[in-house]
């Protein structure tokens, strides 16, 4: 009971959660990014010659993030300073950049200025950062989720070095885990918790790729199975069950307002446009458990009906405007069913642009090229005077001619040989593309 009491004792003391206490201090120890901070290349450069540029580390939560930026603190010789801009302003920001400033000037001393979620600062706290920047006063380093060419200001993020990272792989996150287990200064070694790869890699899983999600789930296991323990020296043996009973649901990284959100939305529409219906459901059902509104997802279908399949087969475009009616009925968790449905159909559907394209044309004409007037046997001849003027005059009503048809010139003169509709072979339309061509040949008689 001593051992486990000093085991406890050790752990209350010391309340940092498991991922502050296993981040790296040293590039050595970083995992992960090595495009960025790999041997030779540019961040690892730059940080051991300590000569950062203004950088922005842009990408998913737990990828090392913040973890690059206290590397920093930890190996340069400029003054560190840190602020998050959830709760700064830009009072913080000149009070950071006065003291800056009086540094450099009397200790010849450059400060580094790191603030998280960069994101978050509106454009006035964005501004007051830009001519400190611009003059050298401080190097900014930002942190953000976001995709900052759309959240930071142009002009700041002109004179900022974007670094991108990528999302930690399983097999990383799975060393990152292990690592904590056998770490005995600040890791979890002294419980004695083992776990196999396979139940590490389902806990990466569920923590959604994400680093600092996998460390604290881990730190969670292993304290309840402690505190389970009848004998508390006893080693603890992590399985899968414990890690489907911690984490009983996968942590969704989907963000409905940020960039994942787009990029889910695009490959969506580009699997259905594709002709993968199963890349079609794997992306619906990440903006199903993102959370994302139905009305959202029915109206990007309706646009795909409409431009990708058309008529190919028209009646994809029914479906799709049934199933959003139907989402709007009964709502999440049913409305999967129909918005499924209307998916798959699209995704398996012949497919052709040809009328999305044809008003594209005829639009650019509109816009273009002088179109001229509508010509006189189109015109309304219905008020008392049209007539007079020649309105109507010259028509030819179609129901009278055999099949429905006549050759006329609709088009206004100076379009008369503009052609905006060039339907495909593909589908139901290949029937309406042979019908043209007949139609298209000369006038029919009376």
């Amino acid at each position: 009971m001593d051992l486990f009491a000093d085991q406890m004792e050790s752990r209350r003391l010391n309340r940092e959660p498991l991922a502050l206490r296993m981040r790296p201090r040293t590039l050595d120890d970083f995992v992960g990014q090595s495009d960025l901070v790999g041997p030779g290349r540019f961040l690892r450069r730059v940080i051991e010659a300590d000569s950062l540029p203004s950088l922005l580390f842009f990408g998913p939560p737990g990828t090392g993030k913040t973890t690059l930026a206290n590397i920093v603190a930890h190996s340069t010789g400029a003054q560190f300073e840190e602020m998050n801009a959830v709760s700064a302003g830009v009072a913080d920001i000149r009070k950071a950049v006065d003291k800056a400033r009086d540094r450099l000037l009397r200790a010849n001393r450059r400060t580094i200025l790191f603030i998280d979620e960069i994101h978050r600062f509106n454009k006035s706290q964005q501004d007051a950062l830009l001519p400190h920047v611009e003059n050298g006063t401080i190097t900014l380093i930002g942190a953000t989720t976001e995709n900052p060419y759309f959240e930071v200001n142009s002009p700041l993020l002109s004179r900022m070095r974007v670094l991108r990272l990528q999302a930690l792989s399983r097999q990383e996150i799975v060393g990152i885990l292990q690592r904590a287990l056998n770490d005995e200064a600040r890791g979890l070694a002294t419980f004695q918790a083992r776990a196999a790869d396979e139940v590490l890699g389902l806990l990466s899983d569920r923590a959604g790729g994400d680093a600092r999600v996998a460390l604290n789930l881990l730190e969670q296991m292993v304290l309840m199975l402690a505190a389970e323990q009848a004998e508390p020296a006893q080693p603890i043996e992590l399985t899968r069950e414990i890690v489907e009973t911690v984490a009983i649901e996968k942590f969704q990284a989907y963000d409905k307002k940020g960039d994942n959100h787009y990029d889910v939305t695009s490959a969506f529409i580009k699997s259905m446009r594709g002709s993968d219906p199963d890349a079609a459901l794997h992306y619906l059902a990440r903006m199903i458990e993102g959370g994302e509104d139905p009305r959202f997802i029915a109206r990007r279908i309706i646009i795909c009906a409409a431009e990708d399949v058309g008529n190919a087969d028209p009646t994809a475009l029914m479906l799709a405007v049934a199933a959003m009616q139907a989402a709007e009925m009964i709502g999440w968790p049913e409305a999967r069913i129909p918005i499924a449905q209307a998916v798959t159909y699209i995704a398996a559907a012949p497919k052709s642009n040809a009328a999305y394209l044809a008003i594209d044309r005829a639009m650019a004409d509109v816009r273009d090229r002088e179109c001229g007037p509508v010509p006189l046997h189109l015109r309304d001849s219905h008020y008392r005077g049209a007539q007079l003027l020649g309105h109507g005059k010259g028509y030819k009503y179609p129901h009278d001619y055999p099949e429905g048809f006549v050759n006329q010139q609709y088009l206004p003169e100076q379009l008369a040989d503009s052609r905006y509709y060039q339907p495909t072979e593909h589908g139901a339309e290949q029937r309406l593309a042979v019908l043209m061509k007949q139609r298209r040949q000369g006038p029919q008689k009376k």
